[in-house]
C-alpha cells in the first residue's frame, strides 16, 4: 500500500532535529511495511489527483486554516477533488482543513489551549476500530472544528472538543483533532517549550502526559482504516 503524507507544517526547529518531522512521526506510528510518499504542501508541492496513492494522511501545522497562505486554497481544492475516491485521514490541522474544505467551520476556540493528554468518549464502533469506550491521546491546539460539514458524523469528543473525531458518509474519510503520532517524549517537550505561553496549563499538561495513552491503539485504527475494504 502507498500512503501519501501531505506535510502542512513542521515542529519547532530544536524539536524537529531531535524528534524528526511530522511525516517521520506518522511513519513510526503506522509502521515500516507501507510505502510512503511525502508531499510538502506547505512548500507548494501538491499531488496529482490521479497519483497512484491508496490513501492520504494530512498532518498537523502551526498554521490556521483561515490564514491567508498560498497553499491553503489549493489544498482544499485537492481534498474536495479526491474525496470519495481515495481514503483521507486528517490529524489536528488536517482534521480542521478537511472540515473547512467540505463545508464546516473552524475557529480559534474561546476555550483557549487544549494541551496534554485528553480523553475522547466514543459514540460508536466502526469495523476498523475495537471495543474501546474512550481513547486518551495527546492534544495541542487552539483552533477547533466549531460546526462539522454536511456528511460528517461525530465519532468521538469531549466537553472541551465536542467534534474531536469525525467520520464521513462516503466511508473513505475520517479525521481527528488529537495527535496519535506524538510520542510521549515529544509531546512533553513541546509543552515545556511553550510553557511561557501556556502559563498555568503547562504543569498539569506535562503531568497528564506521563499517564498511559492510546496512541498505539489509534495507530492500529488508522492502519486498518487504510488497508480494509469499505
Amino acid at each position: 500500500m502507498t500512503i501519501g503524507i501531505l506535510k502542512t507544517g513542521r515542529p519547532p526547529d530544536p524539536l524537529e532535529s531531535k524528534f524528526g518531522s511530522y511525516p517521520r512521526m506518522f511513519e513510526a506510528l503506522l509502521g515500516p511495511d507501507q510505502d510512503y510518499r511525502v508531499f510538502d504542501v506547505e512548500a507548494g508541492e501538491m499531488p496529482d489527483a490521479n497519483a497512484p496513492v491508496d490513501g492520504y494522511v494530512i498532518t498537523g501545522s502551526p498554521a490556521g486554516v483561515y490564514d491567508d497562505l498560498p497553499w491553503i486554497t489549493p489544498l482544499e481544492g485537492f481534498l474536495r477533488g479526491v474525496r470519495g475516491r481515495t481514503k483521507l485521514i486528517g490529524v489536528c490541522f488536517g482534521h480542521q482543513i478537511m472540515a473547512q474544505a467540505f463545508g464546516g467551520r473552524v475557529e480559534k476556540s474561546a476555550k483557549g489551549w487544549g494541551v496534554g493528554l485528553q480523553t475522547y468518549a466514543l459514540a460508536e464502533h466502526l469495523p476498523w476500530m475495537d471495543g474501546a469506550a474512550s481513547i486518551s491521546i495527546p492534544v495541542s491546539h487552539q483552533d477547533q472544528v466549531i460546526a462539522p460539514p454536511p456528511g460528517a458524523h461525530v465519532l468521538g469528543g469531549n466537553d472541551f472538543c465536542p467534534f474531536g473525531l469525525l467520520t464521513y458518509d462516503d466511508g473513505l474519510t475520517m479525521s481527528m483533532q488529537c495527535h496519535p503520532e506524538f510520542a510521549r517524549d515529544y509531546a512533553t517537550t513541546l509543552v515545556e517549550a511553550r510553557a511561557e505561553r501556556l502559563g498555568a496549563l503547562a504543569a498539569p499538561a506535562v503531568q497528564s502526559l506521563q499517564s498511559p495513552n492510546d496512541c498505539a491503539r489509534v495507530g492500529g485504527w488508522i492502519r486498518r482504516f487504510l488497508t480494509q475494504d469499505v
